[in-house]
């Protein structure tokens, strides 16, 4: 009963669960538009790597809604437990499905390093399963990444951070302070943003958010950048809103919209898809980022809090979408990455077989998310509660 009182579900932001789908599938647009990029400047969904710090706004809010009030009843080792159960095991079946296709692609990446042999390839495997990020000495497929099979994973483990810093130290803190910090960490992204650089860690101009997925200086100094803001000012978003909640707005959010979860989702493919500000990498794309992240993400968070769900088809869109966010992130990259040695085998393949490999990547992908959710994800994470958690 104690058990039952303490982690009874509480009620879902279903549209925010809605609005990480979107996020998700902008995602995979912007990787599979990677494949024929030339610049930042001109690659098309330009901005979507910054999905990313939209899922930290997002991670924050939920974190602070979901555990909040439950520290006293609930120890730190709990809450991990409870965190490595909800994200691991997707974890795993995005490294084995990445090694898979890696192997079975004949290392196919331009930069693979084949003369390692199976040595590498077995201790990329652990490393990777145990989120243990790899040099570039170790790293077989040659982009110098954290995670050799599957790129993305890299925003997972600033998530568990985010999870480590919470548990240990901004569940303890005040509002005041969370939203002190919030402020001081706007230095930092600017820092990025608009290329100042005080700390001398870049070796070349940087305006952007972009980076988080080398084991150096500056990727891990942009990743916990980009942790910082967005995860501080989700949680103090869901630390203020239920002080504001009234019978007539249960969510205490002060802003909703008629129709919100659709005015959400076009506003945040608007947000990733725009063009480079000023048609080049500077200080005007540098402050558009700074606007996004810093004001227009939690606007549509506290909107997508505040706004209720109408119709039938767009809750069961909403659902669909909350439930394949997180595997199609997780397990799309390995995928893509069909897209990148086809294109470079054959340039001078017609303009149909392009799209049609688009189209046929993005639906394999999705096909693939939904597939390890119900076949994998929501079993292995019904036995984990019964046998694990109980």
């Amino acid at each position: 009963m104690a058990e039952q009182s303490i982690f009874k579900a509480k009620p879902r932001y279903e549209i925010l669960d809605g609005l990480r789908g979107v996020a998700a599938l902008m995602v995979v647009g912007y990787h599979l538009m990677e494949t024929y990029r030339t610049s930042y400047a001109t690659q098309a969904i330009n901005h979507g790597y910054l999905a990313v710090d939209f899922f930290f706004v997002l991670s924050g809010f939920v974190t602070g809604y979901a555990y909040d009030d439950r520290w006293g009843r609930m120890s730190t080792w709990e809450f991990f437990k409870r965190r490595l159960t909800r994200l691991h095991p997707m974890v795993v079946f995005s490294v084995i499905i990445g090694a898979a296709f890696y192997f079975f692609q004949g290392y196919s990446s331009p930069l693979a390093r084949q003369e390692n042999g199976w040595i590498f390839f077995l201790l990329c495997v652990v490393t990777d399963l145990l989120m243990i990020p790899t040099g570039k000495g170790i790293d077989v497929r040659g982009w110098g990444e954290i995670t050799s099979f599957n790129g993305p994973s890299w925003s997972l483990m600033f998530e568990y951070w985010g999870n480590i810093l919470y548990a240990f130290l901004f569940r303890r803190l005040p509002k005041a302070i969370l939203a002190a910090l919030c402020v001081c960490s706007m230095f930092f992204t600017m820092d990025l943003a608009l290329g100042w650089d005080v700390f001398g860690i870049f070796p070349d101009e940087k305006y952007n958010l972009v980076g988080g997925w080398i084991l150096n200086g500056p990727h891990m100094y942009t990743g916990f950048v980009r942790l910082l803001y967005p995860y501080l000012c989700g949680l103090l978003i869901a630390r203020i809103l239920p002080g504001r909640a009234t019978e007539s707005n249960p969510s205490g959010s002060p802003l909703h919209l008629k129709n919100g979860f659709w005015w959400c989702s076009l506003a945040i493919i608007a947000l990733l898809a725009m063009p480079c500000v000023g048609g080049k990498v500077g200080v005007a794309d540098g402050l558009y980022q700074c606007g996004v992240v810093w004001i227009l993400f939690p606007l549509i968070v506290i909107v997508g809090a505040g706004s209720t769900l109408k119709g039938r088809k767009t809750k069961k869109l909403c659902k669909f979408l909350g439930d394949i966010s997180y595997p199609l992130y997780i397990v799309h990259y390995p995928i893509a990455m069909m897209q990148f040695p086809w294109v470079r085998r054959n340039p001078d393949a017609p303009l149909w077989m392009h799209i049609g490999m688009f189209i046929a990547v993005y639906l394999v992908s999705i096909l693939l998310a939904y597939g390890a959710l119900k076949l994998y994800d929501e079993p292995v994470r019904g036995w984990l509660k019964k046998h694990w958690l109980k």
